[in-house]
C-alpha cells in the first residue's frame, strides 16, 4: 500500500520537476564517482584491477536489460559488428577508463570533472573533421559552436599549463577529517602534490579525446545496429576482454586482486553500481524525455559538487589556473550548447517551410527572408 501510494504521489509530480530532480540525483550520483575514485587510488587499488572489477558489475547489470528489451529489436551479429564493437571498446572504455585513472591520479577530483565538460566541444570539432558535422561560419549557431569549442581549448591549455597559486585551502580541522581512518581508511589527497599536475592534464585530455571519439563512432554504429543497450554491452564485454588481458599481463601482484577492507569493495561496488548501471538508467531516462542538450546543461553543476565533496572528504586545494581553467571551459561548453539548440530550432523552421502545403508562395516578411537564406540542416546531423 505504501509502494503504490508512493508511486502514485511521484507520478502526480510534473514531469519537467521529475526530470530536473532526476538530473540534480545524476550529477550527484556522478560527482561521487570522482570521490570514491580517488579514495580507491588513494587506498592502493590497482589501477588496472579497479576498471576490470567496476566493468564487470556494470556488463551484469546491462544484459538482462539489452537482452530482453531489445530481443526483438537487435540485428544478427556478424563479425564486421563485432570489429565495431571491439574498437568501440578500445577507444571508449580501454582509452577512456584508464586515461580518466591515470589522469585522476595525478590531479583531483575537481578538475578531472571541469575537464570532461569540455567533452561537447571537442565532440563537434570531431563530428566536423570527419564530416558528420558542418561549420557554417555565416551563421551564429556555427559561430558559437566555433567560440564555445574554441573556450574549452583555452580552459583545458590553462588548467594544464598553469597551476597558479593556491586560492582556497580547507580548513585544519577539514584535512584532519579526511586524513583520518574511516571506512575509505585515509581520504586524503595523499602524494599527488608529488606527483606531475601537467601530465595528469594531458592524461585527462586523453580522456576527454577519448569519450569524444566513441560518442561520434557510436553515431553510425547505432544507424545499422539501432539497439542502444545492446551495443553498450556489447562494448563493456569487449571493454572488460581488453582490461582484463592488460591487467594479466601488466599487474603481477597477485594480492592487487584481492580487496583489503570494506572501503576497498565499496569503491569498486559504487563505481559499477551506481556510476556505471543506476546513472546510465537515469541518463537514457533523461535524454529520451528532455533532450541531450537538457542533460548537458547540467554538466557543470557535476563540478560544484565534486568541489564541495572532495574539499570536505579529501582536503582537496584550489589553485587559480584550475579556476580560470574551468570557467573558460563551462562557457564554452555552454556556448556549444546554445549553438546546436539554436540549430536544431532553424532545422525545424526550414522544415515546417519545405513541408507547406503545395508550396504556396507566401510575402517575404524579414523573418521568412531570414530563414528561407539559411541552408538547409540535414537531420542525420543533429544527433551528434
Amino acid at each position: 500500500m505504501a509502494e503504490s501510494g508512493s508511486k502514485r504521489m511521484w507520478c502526480s509530480v510534473p514531469e519537467r520537476l521529475q526530470l530536473h530532480v532526476a538530473m540534480l540525483a545524476l550529477q550527484f550520483g556522478y560527482a561521487g564517482f570522482h570521490v570514491v575514485s580517488r579514495a580507491a587510488l588513494n587506498m592502493g587499488i590497482s589501477k588496472l584491477v579497479f576498471p576490470v572489477y567496476r566493468n564487470i558489475i556494470a556488463l551484469l547489470l546491462l544484459l538482462p536489460f539489452a537482452y530482453f528489451i531489445e530481443k526483438k529489436d537487435r540485428p544478427a551479429l556478424n563479425w564486421n559488428f563485432v570489429f565495431h564493437f571491439f574498437l568501440l571498446a578500445l577507444i571508449g572504455i580501454t582509452a577512456n577508463q584508464g586515461f580518466y585513472l591515470l589522469g585522476l591520479d595525478n590531479t583531483s577530483p575537481t578538475f578531472a570533472s571541469a575537464i570532461q565538460n569540455s567533452v561537447p566541444a571537442i565532440t563537434f570539432l570531431m563530428a566536423a573533421i570527419f564530416g558528420i558535422e558542418k561549420v557554417r561560419w555565416n551563421r551564429r549557431d556555427g559561430l558559437a559552436k566555433v567560440a564555445g569549442t574554441l573556450f574549452c581549448v583555452a580552459g583545458a591549455t590553462v588548467i594544464t599549463l598553469y597551476q597558479g597559486p593556491t586560492i582556497y585551502r580547507p580548513a585544519p580541522h577539514l584535512q584532519n577529517t579526511s586524513s583520518s581512518t574511516s571506512l575509505f581508511g585515509s581520504l586524503g589527497l595523499g602524494d599527488a602534490n608529488g606527483k606531475s599536475w601537467a601530465l595528469g592534464c594531458i592524461y585527462l585530455i586523453g580522456h576527454c579525446l577519448s569519450w569524444s571519439g566513441w560518442l561520434v563512432m557510436q553515431a553510425p554504429v547505432l544507424k545499422k545496429y539501432p539497439a542502444r543497450l545492446s551495443v553498450t554491452s556489447y562494448t563493456c564485454f569487449f571493454g572488460l576482454i581488453q582490461f582484463l588481458v592488460i591487467a594479466l599481463i601488466f599487474e603481477r601482484d597477485a594480492q592487487a586482486w584481492v580487496f583489503h577492507s570494506g572501503g576497498e569493495a565499496f569503491t569498486i561496488l559504487y563505481a559499477g553500481v551506481v556510476a556505471s548501471g543506476i546513472a546510465f538508467a537515469v541518463q537514457i531516462w533523461c535524454i529520451d524525455r528532455g533532450g541531450p542538450v537538457f542533460v548537458a546543461v547540467y554538466q557543470p553543476v557535476q563540478t560544484l559538487v565534486v568541489a564541495i565533496m572532495s574539499s570536505i572528504a579529501l582536503g582537496e586545494e584550489f589553485y587559480l589556473g584550475g579556476i580560470i581553467g574551468a570557467v573558460l571551459i563551462v562557457v564554452g561548453l555552454y556556448l556549444v550548447l546554445w549553438g546546436k539548440s539554436e540549430e536544431k530550432k532553424l532545422a525545424k523552421e526550414q522544415l515546417a517551410i519545405v513541408s507547406a502545403p503545395e508550396h504556396v508562395p507566401r510575402p517575404i516578411t524579414s523573418h521568412s527572408k531570414t530563414s528561407l537564406t539559411q541552408p538547409l540542416i540535414p537531420s542525420s546531423n543533429e544527433n551528434v
